[in-house]
């Protein structure tokens, strides 16, 4: 079957071998010094192993390889002793939906904001591609410090939108590879890009702008910008 799964730059890789810690089901392993995909049917595809690379040997590629055999992880993890990794790897980067129930009428008692965000995990690096919650989804990407700096975010921004975060200056990445590949394999809606007024947050809205590009897709979109103060500008 064709299907999205992890390719390893052997030139970048360094040997650290932390992607072999990161991959919970076992995939990949050190062979002459070097990471390599062991068993197609190992991974999972969902791209845990990515955010553990410290010279972003990792990346996905789609082409023809075995279906993820997760009896098959099992049965080598208790051969190995170890104990079986949940479903989609490390619990903190493990992919899902946040349901909520219904928000109290407004308005609400001071302190008891309920929480909108709607899936996990958010940082742009982290979350894998693929994950279900993208299909038809209204796309929120948030340069990190928008949260602290807009005092109703959840409510205005993160309501009924699927939310990535990031820091284009901090991170030191592009984000437009991971963008790309979430609007090439899934049909979003919309995209609102939420910056602050400083410089670097441009990067922010460089990457989406370049991943709406590659992807050839016409998406509606729009950006607001925070100021550093709290207020939108105009």
């Amino acid at each position: 079957m064709k299907r999205k799964i992890i390719t390893i730059d052997e030139e970048k890789c360094n040997g650290c071998g932390l992607c072999v810690s990161a991959c919970e089901e076992g995939a990949i392993g050190l062979v002459n010094g070097k990471a390599r995909l062991l068993r197609d049917d190992y991974c999972d595809g969902l791209g845990n192993c990515l955010p553990a690379c410290p010279t972003d040997a990792i990346s996905f590629e789609e082409r023809e390889a075995a279906p993820y055999d997760e009896a098959a992880v099992k049965r080598n993890m208790q051969l190995q002793g170890k104990k079986t990794p949940p479903q989609g790897g490390c619990p903190g980067m493990q992919s899902k939906r946040i349901e909520h129930r219904a928000a109290a009428p407004e308005p609400e008692a001071p302190g008891t904001a309920p929480s909108q965000l709607s899936q996990w995990p958010v940082q742009i690096k982290l979350v894998p591609p693929n994950a279900p919650y993208f299909e038809n989804a209204n796309l929120l990407v948030a340069a990190d410090c928008t949260a602290f700096a807009y005092g109703n975010f959840h409510k205005d921004f993160i309501r009924g939108k699927i939310t990535l975060i990031g820091c284009p200056k901090l991170d030191e990445v592009d984000y437009a590879d991971k963008l790309t590949d979430i609007l090439q394999h899934n049909d979003i809606k919309s995209i609102t890009v939420a910056r602050m007024s400083v410089p670097c947050c441009g990067g922010i809205v460089k990457a989406v702008t370049d991943a709406l590009h590659r992807s050839g897709k016409m998406i509606p979109w729009s950006i607001v910008t925070v100021d550093t103060d709290g207020t939108i500008l105009e």
